[in-house]
């Protein structure tokens, strides 16, 4: 009995860890919709964050889970994650669109440099050295990237989009941290994206769309696939590891991102953002032997 008590917490946490790896292969997928999909990054965005809130209330009935919130506190951090949700989404895309699958993807990954050191002012722990030390590897792989510093260039303005995106993600992570010793992964992406859903609603009402089939199906696979599946994983993993954790696993999504670009696209990328990649792996690499 006591060894079974004492294996659990590892075994959860080792769950938890395959969960967070594939959920950020499935956003590392995601990157690539915003180049497949013809149409504005606000446009996915919102029907990324519709279909996924609309598959997750599906799943939530059909488990005959309850939708009620513990408190009206509760209710508005909810609100306020959803809206970092969609900003956090749609820079990601617009990343991308204004640059590359690679730059949006490397810049993403500089999210756990704002986690280091936004998570222990949040939860009051101690800042280790050696967060300190990979966090900083992973911003020198992102400034690796950069042309030039100029927001008239589109890969400099890629780039400070995709920073953007990366922080917001940061402070989501936070956000989702104090909820997942109350609510479940599904329950919680399900008021975040219905939430996103209506926060970009009267901005898509003022947008001129013209959907093929072709791009209603991708949107489609987005939502549920990458978007509600990965998202639940990716929440629930965080029961079970600490978040600057997930977002050096989360920075995996920059080798998935780049591999599926190249092999699915063909968008080989520049010598810069291959060296950047490397920083930032190896800084990811290090992390998990660590662990």
């Amino acid at each position: 009995m006591g060894k079974g008590s004492l294996a659990e917490p590892e075994f959860l946490k080792k769950s938890a860890l395959i969960s967070v790896n594939i959920a950020v292969v499935l956003f590392g997928l995601a990157g690539l919709f915003a180049r497949w999909i013809h149409q504005p990054a606000l446009v996915i965005t919102f029907g990324r964050v519709f279909f996924s809130s609309l598959a997750l209330g599906i799943f939530l009935l059909v488990r005959r889970q309850s939708f009620r919130l513990n408190s009206r506190r509760d209710l508005g951090l909810m609100i306020c994650a959803g809206g970092v949700l969609a900003l956090h989404w749609w820079a990601f895309l617009e990343s991308i669109q204004l640059s590359t699958v690679a730059i949006g993807t490397i810049t993403f990954s500089s999210f756990p440099l704002f986690v280091t050191f936004l998570e222990p002012m949040v939860f009051h722990q101690k800042l280790k050295a050696e967060n300190i030390i990979i966090a900083l590897m992973i911003l020198l792989g992102v400034l690796v990237t950069i042309p030039e510093f100029s927001l008239e260039n589109n890969m400099s303005a890629g780039i400070f989009v995709g920073m953007v995106s990366a922080l917001a993600y940061a402070v989501l992570t936070l956000m989702n941290k104090a909820f997942t010793d109350r609510y479940s992964g599904s329950l919680t992406a399900f008021y975040e994206q219905t939430v996103a859903a209506l926060v970009l609603l009267p901005f898509v009402l003022r947008t001129e769309i013209d959907l093929s089939r072709s791009d209603l199906c991708l949107i489609l696979f987005l939502g549920v696939v990458t978007t509600a599946i990965a998202h639940t994983l990716f929440i629930s993993s965080l029961k079970d590891i600490p978040a600057w954790l997930a977002g050096i696993c989360s920075s995996l999504e920059t080798v998935y991102g780049i591999v599926f670009a190249i092999l699915l696209l063909g968008e080989i990328p520049s010598s810069r953002e291959i060296v950047g990649a490397i920083i930032i792996v190896t800084a990811v690499a290090a992390a998990q032997l660590k662990k």
